[in-house]
């Protein structure tokens, strides 16, 4: 018996495909993003660089100082009856690093490192000194002095000398540097590099110096008056 033949008009059907998982397609979408935020910021970033690159001239983001700062006003002038008896410099090395949780520090993330340096003051304050602080004997031929322990004053930070000296920042923080209207702000720097300066201080001793210059100062002061006698006291600590 014949086989029929199928018709000569009835083409090959290919194999249907299997369809795409429902997830691929989103997951495709959130890839594409990434890169292209990946690759945007690289091109700010080389941008960035190229500029600073440029003659300020040709340099569109090149900033210009302008100082129109107004006049000096004196607000107020105060008396001051203290004897600064010793001073110390000092400087410190502030390693300040700052991190997101979630994030890699080529990401989000910037580490600087900053030398403070500076210098603290101790001195006497004579205005404390109550009544019965300075007695002398009948003939004016021995004084004796009882001074208030000496105090330390405030870090001082030297501008010209503090810095910093090398910073890292990921990927977000140098593109926010590059928008940001401070990028440079270093005021925590200082804050910390002094912080860390005036605990120093307190525990160096300078305070004793200068309860022992204090005496000695005036040791020789009362002596050129003529007294012979002379006794300088600190009050305990």
């Amino acid at each position: 018996m014949a086989r029929s033949e199928p018709p000569s008009d009835i083409k090959d059907v290919p194999a249907s495909r299997p369809a795409a998982a429902p997830g691929s397609a989103s997951r495709r979408g959130i890839g594409t993003s990434v890169l292209l935020i990946v690759a945007t910021v690289a091109v700010v970033l080389v941008a960035q660089q190229a500029l600073r690159l440029l003659p300020g001239s040709l340099n569109p983001f090149e900033e210009e100082t302008k100082d129109r700062s107004g006049p000096v006003l004196l607000q107020s002038i105060r008396d001051l009856s203290r004897y600064e008896a010793a001073s110390g410099n000092f400087q410190v090395i502030v390693d300040l690093e700052k991190d997101a949780k979630f994030l890699p520090s080529a990401v989000r993330g910037s580490r600087t490192l900053f030398v403070g340096q500076g210098s603290v003051s101790a001195y006497v304050d004579f205005s404390r000194l109550g009544s019965g602080a300075i007695t002398v004997n009948a003939d004016r031929t021995a004084a004796t002095v009882r001074l208030p322990r000496a105090q330390l004053a405030g870090a001082a930070l030297d501008p010209e000398h503090s810095h910093v000296f090398a910073t890292e920042r990921g990927l977000i923080d140098r593109l926010g540097d590059f928008f940001s209207g401070s990028p440079n702000d270093q005021r925590q720097l200082y804050v910390l590099a002094a912080q860390k300066i005036q605990e120093a201080a307190a525990q160096s001793g300078l305070r004793e110096r200068a309860d022992q210059n204090a005496r000695l100062m005036l040791e020789n002061m009362l002596r050129a008056l003529g007294f012979r006698t002379v006794s300088v006291q600190t009050a305990a600590q």
